[in-house]
């Protein structure tokens, strides 16, 4: 039996397919182990969104060859489309194995163990070209509270800082059908919470020509009629899907979270359209606005990128007052990092380090103060909650978990409560991050 190691680089997405070519090895005979030396297959699920992405990937690779220099490394996903060529002559690679193809892992690696031909010509496709959603699937998840399952494929968007279309391809979706299938498949096993995801979401049922009636809101609406399943949570959204009607039929089913992760980048119109964004901050306020007069006090979380070519001391301060403005509940905030092939690699007015360090600095002290007021506003209130691990805090044990707006809630000790959902009344906070439920 060959022992094959794993690890994943990279979003959500990569997670997911990285516990299906997991699943697929499994199948095929292989003994999952640790990423540590001993292994006689290595697979890096490589990321490739910033150049930092690229070198970690690179990283990855050249330890898993030095951990055992006689075992099949295998290259797979993103940077590998991005940088196929490049990694055909690096020494510590075996096997590329680009997106799309990853279902094929085990007869690339049956394939190549038989000493048979050079495949590389044969592991990396036109991912631009392809409209093909590529079928992985999965049976269970690690983690035993909720399942992400992947839905989505592709980006037609093109930001001018993205790398991503040209790595994942254009929009592909994945049939109705096929995602019920395995929602249903994972209820039947115990998850009570799946995570719709995708590289970008809301594009759900573009290229779905055979219904008129397939996107995003009746994919909701098919996952929510699935028996077992008590809450749906959305991957990242981008602001324009946010209308009355989508928030209202969201308000109108029960299972739905209400956490709405909103990409938005920058606070400023100027900003924005370098970025290629498409959509102005007015729009985004408005989406905002619809979800806090749909839902009582949801959670709205965001990216933000701070330093992208050009950006002003200006601009800054107009992105800085809006975030304000908006009051998120957490904020992934990033420093811009150059990715070459982007044509924002290529723009004037690139900023310093220094500079992008300051701001992102000035953002996370700002995110740490709204995220703190909003978990307080939760006080007071009842909640529901999936338990999900042991927590220890200052000597004494809880259950700690999530509610529906993602918000981290603690219980006394009681083992039989993991994997469950308990409600109550959020009474206090445990600390700046944690609050406490009292149930009966």
């Amino acid at each position: 039996m060959r022992k094959a190691a794993l690890h994943n680089l990279g979003c959500k997405v990569n997670s997911y397919e990285t516990e299906a070519m997991q699943q697929l090895l499994e199948k095929a005979g292989y003994e999952i182990v640790p990423f540590a030396e001993g292994a006689d297959v290595y697979i890096i699920n490589t990321c490739s969104v910033t150049n930092i992405a690229d070198r970690k990937s690179r990283q990855m690779l050249h330890r898993a060859k030095k951990m055992n220099p006689d075992a099949v490394v295998v290259a797979v996903g993103c940077y590998v489309q991005a940088a196929g060529e490049e990694l055909k002559k690096d020494d510590a690679v075996d096997l590329v194995i680009g997106n799309n193809k990853k279902t094929e892992l085990v007869s690339i690696l049956d394939e190549f163990l038989s000493d048979k031909a050079d495949l590389y010509e044969e592991t990396i496709i036109d991912i631009g070209a392809t409209r093909e959603y590529e079928n992985l699937s999965i049976e269970r998840i690690a983690d035993h509270a909720r399942a992400f399952i992947k839905v989505q494929d592709g980006c037609n968007q093109f930001c001018s800082y993205c790398i991503i279309p040209y790595t994942r391809g254009r929009v592909r979706s994945r049939k109705l059908r096929e995602v019920l299938e395995e929602v249903r498949r994972l209820a039947e096993l115990g998850y009570q919470e799946v995570v719709l995801t995708g590289i970008h979401l809301s594009s759900y049922g573009l290229d779905l020509k055979d219904s008129e009636d397939v996107g995003l809101l009746s994919l909701i609406l098919k996952v929510h009629e699935v028996s077992g399943i008590k809450r749906i949570r959305l991957g990242s959204l981008e602001p324009r899907i946010v209308t009355e009607t989508f928030a209202k039929t969201l308000s109108g089913l029960e299972k739905i979270c209400p956490h709405f992760h909103l990409s938005l980048q920058s606070g400023c119109d100027t900003t924005l359209k370098r970025m290629n964004r498409r959509y102005t901050v007015d729009e985004y306020l408005k989406g905002c606005e619809i979800l806090r007069n749909t839902f009582p006090n949801p959670a709205i979380t965001t990216d933000v990128i701070v330093g992208f070519p050009g950006e002003t001391e200006e601009e800054f301060a107009v992105t800085r007052e809006y975030l304000k403005k908006i009051h998120f509940y957490e904020m992934h905030v990033f420093k811009y990092s150059k990715r070459n092939g982007t044509k924002a690699s290529q723009m004037p007015d690139q900023i310093k380090e220094t500079v992008k360090t300051k701001r992102s600095s000035d953002l996370l002290l700002l995110e740490e103060k709204m995220s703190f007021e909003y978990r307080k506003s939760l006080i007071g209130s009842e909640a529901e909650v999936l338990m999900e691990e042991e927590y220890e805090r200052d000597g004494i044990r809880y259950m700690i978990g999530y509610t529906r707006e993602y918000v981290k809630a603690v219980v006394p000790f009681e083992k039989e409560l993991k994997g469950t959902i308990i409600t109550g009344k959020l009474t206090k906070m445990l600390d700046d991050q944690i609050l406490f439920l009292h149930h009966s």
